[in-house]
């Protein structure tokens, strides 16, 4: 691709697909937001209209700032409409069989020179690259979450990724304001390697009976300088999500150290999966 990305597509508009095309629509970038419907992504960006009028109510950005900025959003019917995008990024439920069977449709689809990449947190970029007929020009941007406020993009290169490929998504992420660090097609990447195993021991830990719930958070938030202690992150994460990236891990290397706590599974299974659900390791209004 000898010309600069200008147009990108983001397909899901849930919370990280909408954190995504705002912040690409901060920098001038033009956003084709696709769902499973018009009305799915016109109600993402709907949501991201109203963050913007928070943000104008308290003088962090002007009116005509807001409106310039959701111009730049379109909101589509479906992955057809992302034909004219040269770079899309997938952001849909951490599902592998769900991002196959998208990157299929993707890859029919889209633009023979158009970068398709992965907002997944856990899963083989190289597996979902072998969906498509373009492999070296799949490649995993993992973003964090909320995705306007957090710095990181995690870049991964499948086995088959190209050089081309990866520097023109590194160039993307650094034109939004982000931080790109690179890490290997291994399961977890590196921030999900280092940071689910922690709470995992912080949850074996409470089930230990070690300290309280209250006591572990007050110790590595004020013992390590982190700004919220692990067993609130995952309330904030979803123990679901926390319990299906163990499971990555523990399938993908097959160290017994990546076992996942039996409380984890326990709060899982009893459907308290954090903030989401109004009880986790704390319970929310």
């Amino acid at each position: 691709m000898s010309m600069p990305i200008q147009t990108i597509g983001v397909l899901g508009s849930g919370q990280m697909g909408i954190g995504i095309a705002q912040t690409a629509a901060q920098v001038g970038l033009e956003v084709l937001l696709a769902d499973i419907s018009l009305e799915l992504a016109e109600k993402g960006k709907a949501k991201i209209a109203g963050q913007l009028k928070r943000f104008v109510e308290k003088g962090k950005m002007t009116e005509e700032d807001s409106q310039k900025l959701l111009v730049l959003i379109r909101p589509l019917r479906g992955i057809p409409d992302l034909k004219p995008a040269q770079l899309v990024i997938e952001a849909a439920s951490e599902k592998p069989e769900l991002k196959y069977e998208l990157f299929k449709q993707l890859d029919a689809h889209c633009a023979p020179s158009t970068i398709l990449a992965t907002n997944t947190s856990s899963i083989s970029i190289t597996a979902i690259a072998a969906q498509t007929n373009r492999p070296e020009l799949v490649v995993g941007m993992h973003f964090m979450n909320p995705v306007p406020v957090m710095k990181l993009v995690e870049g991964i290169r499948g086995l088959q990724t190209s050089d081309q490929t990866f520097a023109l998504v590194r160039g993307i992420a650094e034109k939004m304001g982000k931080t790109f660090i690179e890490a290997k097609d291994m399961p977890g990447f590196a921030v999900n390697r280092i940071l689910i195993p922690m709470i995992n021991e912080a949850v074996t830990a409470l089930h230990e009976g070690v300290a309280s719930v209250e006591d572990i958070d007050a110790a590595m938030k004020l013992g390590t300088n982190q700004p919220m202690g692990p067993l609130t992150l995952a309330d904030f994460i979803g123990l679901d999500t926390c319990l299906a990236i163990m499971n990555v891990l523990h399938d993908g290397i097959g160290d017994p150290k990546y076992r996942p706590s039996p409380l984890l599974k326990q709060y899982v299974a009893a459907g308290w999966l954090g903030k989401k659900t109004g009880r986790g390791f704390y319970k929310y209004e």
